[in-house]
C-alpha cells in the first residue's frame, strides 16, 4: 500500500487576476489539499492499457500483449478467443468500454492494432462481442484502419460513448505527421464516430465530401484520453504532443485541431517543424502543457467520495508518474494538483461505477484511491 499525505501548499508565485493567462500558464500545486491512501487492488501486470467494471463490479482489464483479463475479487482469469493484435511498438490491445445498455445487450467494445488488410505491419482496429464465461463471442468488426504500416507509433486509442448513444474512438497519425492528419481521404490523426452497430451516422462531416465518412474530427496528433463531460455531455479528449504541446481539446463536429500545422510544441531534437501556434480555421486547445507531461488515460471525478475534485478532471501522467488533477471553471483550467506522486508510468485512470477512482500503472497494477 502506497500512502500520500496531501497538504495544501502556497503557489510560489501568484498571477495578477488582472492580467491575461496564457495556455499554460497555470502553476502546478505539489499535492492535493486532502488525504488520500492508494490501495493496490490488482498485482502483476505488465501494461494495463485499458479498463472497465461489469455490473456484478468484476473488472476486464486489457493487456496491451493481447491478453484480455478478467478480475473478480482475487481471481483473475484471461479471457479467450481474443483477436490477434499487432504487438509492436505502442500498438497492441489498447482501450476498452462497455455499451451504455450492457445490461439489455451484453456488447463490450475494444480497440487493438490488427494486421489485417493490406500491406505489412498493422493500423488501429475497433470492435465489438459479447462475453460467455471466459469466452468471447460475437465478435463484429467495427472499423480498421488503412493502410498498414510497420512504424511502432501512435495508435490511439480511447473509446466513448455519448449521451446520444454516438460512439467516438481515436486513431493516432501513425507517425506520418506530414501526411495523415491533415489528409480527410486518410486515416490516422483523426477522432471518429460511429452508431453503436459501427454504422456510419448520416450527420457525420465529410460524409458524401469525398472525406472518409467516420471522420469526426481531424488535424490530432495521438490521443490516448477521451472522457465524456458530465453536465454538458461533449467528449473531451487530451492528445500528445512532440517535445511540449500536450493539449486538451474538446471535440466539435468538423474541426481541424491544427497537426502539424500548428504546435506549441518542437520536435524531440529541440528543432522547430513549424513556426505558428494559431491559424484561423484551425481550433485551439483549451490547454496545453510546456513542458509535456505525456498524458494518458483520463476522466471526469463525479463521485462524492472526493468532494474537492469533483466536477474536475483527471489525468495521467507517463512522464512524471503521477496523476494530475486538472481544475476547471467551465472550460477554463484554473488549477493542476499533483496526487498520487511517484506511483509509476499512469497508463489510465478512471471513475469506476462503484464511485472510486482507479488508476493503472505500468509494470505493477491496479491501484484504488480511498479518500482516509
Amino acid at each position: 500500500m502506497k500512502t500520500y499525505i496531501l497538504c495544501s501548499i502556497a503557489l510560489l508565485f501568484l498571477v495578477s487576476c488582472n492580467a491575461p493567462k496564457k495556455k499554460n500558464d497555470v502553476a502546478l500545486t505539489v499535492e492535493s489539499n486532502r488525504g488520500y491512501t492508494t490501495e493496490k487492488v490488482v498485482d502483476n501486470l505488465d501494461n494495463p492499457w485499458g479498463m472497465t467494471w461489469l455490473p456484478d463490479g468484476s473488472m476486464l482489464i486489457t493487456e496491451k500483449d493481447g491478453r484480455l483479463l478478467h478480475v473478480d475479487k482475487d481471481v483473475t482469469t484471461e479471457i479467450k478467443n481474443v483477436p490477434k493484435v499487432y504487438n509492436r511498438g505502442q500498438g497492441g490491445l489498447l482501450d476498452i468500454t462497455l455499451h451504455p445498455d450492457y445490461s439489455e445487450n451484453g456488447w463490450i467494445y475494444f480497440s487493438y492494432a490488427s494486421e489485417e488488410g493490406e500491406g505489412k505491419g498493422g493500423n488501429t482496429k475497433l470492435s465489438r462481442a459479447k462475453l460467455n464465461g471466459d469466452t468471447l463471442t460475437s465478435i463484429e468488426d467495427l472499423y480498421k484502419a488503412t493502410p498498414n504500416t510497420t512504424r511502432g507509433q501512435h495508435f490511439g486509442s480511447r473509446i466513448e460513448f455519448d449521451t446520444n448513444g454516438f460512439l467516438y474512438f481515436s486513431i493516432g497519425e501513425r507517425g506520418e505527421r506530414d501526411v495523415n492528419p491533415q489528409d480527410i481521404t486518410r486515416d490516422g490523426g483523426k477522432v471518429y464516430r460511429l452508431h453503436d452497430d459501427g454504422s456510419i451516422p448520416k450527420d457525420n462531416p465529410f460524409v458524401g465530401k469525398k472525406g472518409l465518412d467516420a471522420i469526426y474530427t481531424y488535424g490530432n496528433r495521438n490521443p490516448q484520453g477521451m472522457a465524456r463531460h458530465p453536465a454538458t455531455g461533449k467528449i473531451w479528449i487530451h492528445e500528445h504532443g512532440p517535445k511540449g504541446g500536450d493539449e486538451i481539446n474538446i471535440i466539435e463536429k468538423g474541426n481541424n485541431y491544427g497537426w502539424p500545422v500548428v504546435s506549441y510544441g518542437v520536435n524531440y531534437s529541440g528543432t522547430k517543424f513549424t513556426d505558428i501556434t494559431k491559424k484561423e480555421g484551425m481550433t485551439q486547445p483549451i490547454y496545453y502543457w510546456v513542458p509535456s507531461i505525456a498524458p494518458c488515460g483520463m476522466d471526469f471525478v463525479t463521485s462524492d467520495m472526493y468532494p474537492d475534485w469533483k466536477g474536475h478532471l483527471l489525468v495521467g501522467s507517463l512522464k512524471f508518474n503521477y496523476v494530475e488533477l486538472v481544475r476547471l471553471n467551465g472550460t477554463e483550467v484554473i488549477d493542476r494538483e499533483k496526487i498520487a506522486m511517484d506511483i509509476g508510468r499512469v497508463r489510465n485512470v478512471k471513475e469506476a461505477p462503484d464511485g472510486y477512482v482507479y488508476i493503472a500503472v505500468e509494470g505493477d497494477g491496479i491501484y484504488k484511491v480511498v479518500p482516509n
